[in-house]
């Protein structure tokens, strides 16, 4: 497994379906647990929510989810877990998620999925799971994306080294 600059770089995958997405969400889902922070990274459009959405059916959440955009956390209930799915995409450049308490929801009782982390760095935890997820083209079957699938520290590469079997 090839190490770049700290980071342990796993698994890049093409999906061209929203179904196939959806279908390595189910797959990770079956891998989190309490304590868990997952990054999902990408430009508008992505595939972010999608995937998110597809994490969260296969961990028993049958509400509509919907990116948070607005109000920056949506909490839901698992069966065996809160799942927070947190986009700070509003809070820009500026940050400022130390003064909201953004920082509570990492590490705890539940799992964290956050879009646009970048604009909290400095309060995420040291070992996350970073999701990158790009749109290359549009063909006759669908949208290419590609995702790329990365560890920060122990927790997280064994939850890759798992997801990649």
């Amino acid at each position: 497994m090839p190490v770049k600059n700290g980071i342990l770089d796993i698994m890049r995958l093409t999906v061209n379906t929203v179904e196939e997405t959806q279908t390595l969400a189910a797959r990770l889902a079956k891998l989190v647990q309490p304590g868990d922070t997952i990054l999902l990274n990408g430009d508008l459009g992505a595939g972010k929510t999608t995937f998110t959405q597809g994490l969260a059916r296969a961990l028993g959440i049958r509400r509509p989810l919907k990116s948070p955009t607005f109000t920056l956390v949506r909490e839901y209930r698992t069966e065996n877990f809160p799942l927070y799915h947190l986009d700070v995409y509003r809070l820009g450049e500026e940050g400022g998620g130390d003064e909201l308490g953004l920082a509570e929801y990492f590490g705890g009782e539940g799992v964290a999925l956050i879009e646009w982390s970048e604009f909290i760095q400095s309060e995420l935890p040291q070992d996350v799971l970073i999701i990158d997820l790009a749109r290359l083209d549009q063909d006759e079957t669908g949208l290419l994306r590609t995702i790329s699938v990365r560890a920060t520290g122990p927790r997280s590469e064994a939850i890759l080294a798992a997801l990649e079997k």
